[in-house]
């Protein structure tokens, strides 16, 4: 049994002598920093990535990984779309933890400088979409007479909303 499997997990207090406040921040571009400085350790990053969750009482970031937790600083978004593949006349995204999730074609909308953000991990985070990511969601991209982009998938418009901000 895994400390996270205790129903008060979250409510134990810091080991002693610690805080259960970091420095550790994920930046606007996706990458890890504590204290200032990059985690330039592919594999402390990639941990990094796949411990991201919300606190189940008070919604704030933190990186849980089963046996610790702690907050920790998101810039923009907790997750980013690195690619895409289709399957089954639907859209997944690889996302920047190593997981895949199923695009909401309802939920993509176009943020600062044209950047788009969607909704990931069953609407619980939001995601930006990188500059290759974006590229290769050209194919089902189309403009309607207005001008206006769409999202075609299977024969099915999606609209994409403008959100006038970053996320």
């Amino acid at each position: 049994m895994r400390p996270a499997d205790h129903p008060e997990f979250f409510r134990f207090p810091a080991p002693e002598g610690r805080s259960r406040e970091s420095s550790i921040v994920l930046d606007a571009e996706g990458r890890f920093q504590h204290d200032g400085a990059l985690v330039d350790h592919p594999g402390m990053a990639q941990a990094f990535a796949s411990w991201i969750d919300l606190h189940p009482d008070d919604g704030r970031f933190i990186l849980n990984n089963g046996y610790d937790w702690t907050y920790f600083s998101v810039s923009d978004v907790p997750f980013f779309v690195l690619g895409l593949h289709e399957r089954a006349g639907e859209l997944v995204l690889a996302l920047s933890d190593g997981s895949q999730s199923p695009l909401d074609p309802g939920s993509l909308t176009l943020g600062a400088q044209g950047a788009l953000y969607t909704t990931v991990k069953n609407g619980r985070f939001r995601a930006r979409f990188s500059q290759a990511a974006q590229i290769a969601l050209g194919p089902w991209l189309r403009e309607a007479e207005n001008g206006a982009v769409f999202l075609e998938i299977a024969g099915t418009r999606h609209a994409l909303e403008n959100s006038g901000g970053g996320s």
